[in-house]
């Protein structure tokens, strides 16, 4: 036995010696002796692959010699296959090149062709190979499609048109979903807190995959060569995003978040730290199903509620109704807390109002009313304002601002309990979001000129997600064994392989 192995090996892998051969020799040669490193890498890099991809072609032809007919095949619906014919070859692009694969069809009149190497091998349904599509998928997540390309060539050899990267990346991706679903990450320590936040972010989309409203309202333009006021808008679509992380308790004070002074400054405790963050984004769901999502992460942690459950956002209405019909409709408490730099803000758009641009004293009334905020005097503050308009005499347009930040206030104070917050030692501003948005959307969907496809925008939001998550391995594991079961094991009967 020992001995057939070995002929059968030799004279299977014929090409593969010769190929070896030949570079070796190549390399105790003169030319090679006179070159660069630099050029003898790049010399290597083309050979080496080309190495590879007769190692492939010799190993799955020899698999191809070693396949025996099996008994019977039968397909999900337990009709048997009762002809076998050898030498059915298919393609199959690698990331080393172009092979072709050969095995048994089992076939049956007008029935599909069923190929139990294929399901052995766990052969995907198109031409590239699952090491392409794990390539785009990289790829895609981290530049334009183009790019993407690009980059496959360079590190295979292979070309790949954008088009086809898309649809690799859009493949890639069709597990995110079912694999969170399943996952079930460790619970932390009781005494941690888990934080949830959203937000959203637009992007530029083309005219057919925006959403309805969206779409009649870009169809109003007014200017056929460029955008009119307030047009922008019209041409996106929003990506709602998600975060859950875990974090230990850290009580504050007002003078750790806005100190006063070099000796509270230096003295002032630092934010508590964000562990563990799962991030989550969508094009195709609404707020409501992305937010549901985030509690589903948030129940993975914590599926008994023994921990304290936050809610930070922005102040966007939408979202905290949302954020409260998810969390009625778990039955668990969840305090939502509002962004204390978009409050900050509001209270800078109002200062102008009653100071020139530059004056040192507007920096000190923002400060005065931030740090009243902060210990629970919203309503006092936004009383305070409106005086201050009435008293300076302001009209109506100049006072706009004023009178904004103070409606803002009065809105938002059942979320603006952020004596509680820092007491508990909670989170109260969206950077970690803030941060979500900018880079699993902004800096890939927003590139100068990008025009996008629903699926190929969706697609890349989930593997940005998986990737920021650290579960692309993880996920890639999962994706194949699916695709095992998706592709194969469903053709056959009781979804089993036959192997004999």
């Amino acid at each position: 036995m020992q001995a057939y192995a070995s002929d059968t090996t030799h004279d299977a892998f014929t090409a593969s010696y010769a190929r070896l051969g030949t570079m070796v020799a190549w390399l105790a040669g003169e030319q090679a002796a006179v070159m660069t490193h630099a050029e003898l890498e790049e010399r290597l890099h083309t050979d080496g692959l080309a190495l590879l991809r007769q190692l492939l072609q010799d190993s799955l032809d020899l698999r191809a010699c070693r396949e025996r007919r099996l008994h019977e095949v039968a397909d999900a619906q337990g009709v048997r296959r009762g002809t076998a014919e050898g030498g059915h070859e298919r393609g199959l692009a690698t990331v080393f090149g172009d092979v072709a694969v050969a095995r048994i069809a089992y076939r049956g009149r007008g029935r599909a062709n069923l190929h139990p190497a294929d399901a052995v091998l766990n052969l995907p349904v198109e031409r590239h190979s699952h090491g392409l599509r794990r390539l785009a998928a990289i790829e895609a997540a981290r530049g334009s499609f183009d790019d993407a390309g690009t980059a496959i060539e360079r590190a295979s050899g292979v070309r790949v048109g954008k088009r086809q990267v898309e649809e690799l990346a859009g493949r890639a991706a069709v597990d995110v979903d079912a694999f969170y679903a399943a996952r079930a990450p460790g619970p932390g320590p009781d005494t941690d807190a888990v934080v949830l936040t959203f937000d959203a972010k637009g992007v530029v989309m083309r005219p057919d995959a925006l959403r309805a409203a969206t779409a009649k309202a870009a169809a109003s333009r007014k200017l056929s060569t460029r955008l009119s006021r307030g047009e922008k808008r019209y041409r996106k679509r929003m990506a709602e995003v998600a975060a859950v992380y875990d974090l230990t308790p850290a009580p504050r004070t007002i003078a750790d978040i806005l100190p006063d002074g070099d000796a509270e400054r230096a003295q002032a405790r630092p934010a508590p730290a964000a562990r563990g963050k799962w991030l989550h984004a969508s094009v195709t769901d609404e707020a409501a199903q992305v937010i549901a999502a985030g509690f589903d992460e948030a129940t993975r942690r914590d599926p008994d509620h023994r921990r304290a459950w936050v809610a930070l956002v922005d102040g966007n209405a939408h979202q905290i109704d949302r954020i409260r019909a998810e969390a009625r409709a778990r039955k668990v408490d969840v305090p939502i807390v509002v962004d204390v730099i978009h409050v900050i803000e509001y209270l800078w758009r109002a200062a102008w109002c009653f100071f020139g641009e530059g004056d040192p004293h507007a920096e000190q009334w923002v400060r005065g009313h931030a740090q009243a905020i902060l210990a629970g005097r919203a309503s006092i503050v936004a009383a305070a304002i409106r005086r201050k308009a009435t008293c300076h005499g302001l009209d109506p347009g100049q006072r706009k601002s004023a009178d904004t930040c103070a409606a803002y206030l009065l809105s938002k104070r059942p979320w603006l309990a952020y004596p509680t917050a820092l007491a508990r030692g909670w989170p109260i501003a969206t950077g970690v979001i803030e941060g979500a948005c900018r880079h699993l959307v902004k800096d890939r969907m927003d590139i100068t000129g990008a025009r996008w496809g629903l699926d190929g925008a969706e697609a890349v939001l989930k593997l940005r997600a998986l990737t920021s998550n650290g579960d692309f391995m993880a996920y890639w594991t999962y994706h194949l064994a699916q695709e095992q079961q998706r592709v194969h094991n469903t053709r056959y009967a009781g979804g089993v392989i036959p192997t004999r």
